[in-house]
């Protein structure tokens, strides 16, 4: 078998794997390695020099791309402190009407746009609440029931 056609399988292979992997980019160093030892055979490299060229560009491309890439496709997150405020009890200030698009709680001496979690029954003033979730910047809160905890 002619060794134009072996590079050639190794990069449909590694094209094949990266392609299912989705994007997760796993082999596509690989894919530029052996596309460059294809193209070494096709003008007559010697067989070493082809599987240097593939290593190395392949190697290469790893180490220089993939912290670069990684960066940018796993951005870092930012922790906040508002998981603080989960599974705690809250007192409602303004009633809560998720149709109307309303309703603070106050949690840990602090106010809190909040929703009701349970859908759009409406919580009202005064009513102690926990908060079971947090949307946005919104605590999503259910009535509190004692036995409930």
């Amino acid at each position: 078998m002619n060794i134009i056609f072996v590079w050639l399988i190794l990069f449909i292979i590694f094209l094949v794997a990266e392609l299912v992997t989705a994007g997760a980019l796993v082999s596509i160093w690989f894919c530029v390695g052996a596309l460059v030892a294809m193209i070494a055979a096709y003008f007559g490299a010697s067989l070493g020099i082809q599987g240097s060229l593939f290593v190395i560009i392949s190697i290469g491309l790893l180490l220089g791309t993939k912290p670069f890439i990684k960066k940018y496709m796993h951005p870092k997150t930012s922790a906040t402190n508002a998981d603080r405020i989960l599974k705690n009890r809250g007192i409602v200030e303004e009633e809560i009407n998720n149709l109307k698009g309303q309703g603070a709680v106050k949690i840990d001496g602090k106010s809190w746009t909040a929703r009701n979690a349970d859908g759009n029954a409406i919580i009202p003033v005064d009513a102690e609440v926990i908060v079971v979730g947090i949307e946005g910047v919104k605590a999503m809160v259910k009535l509190f029931v004692p036995d409930s905890e």
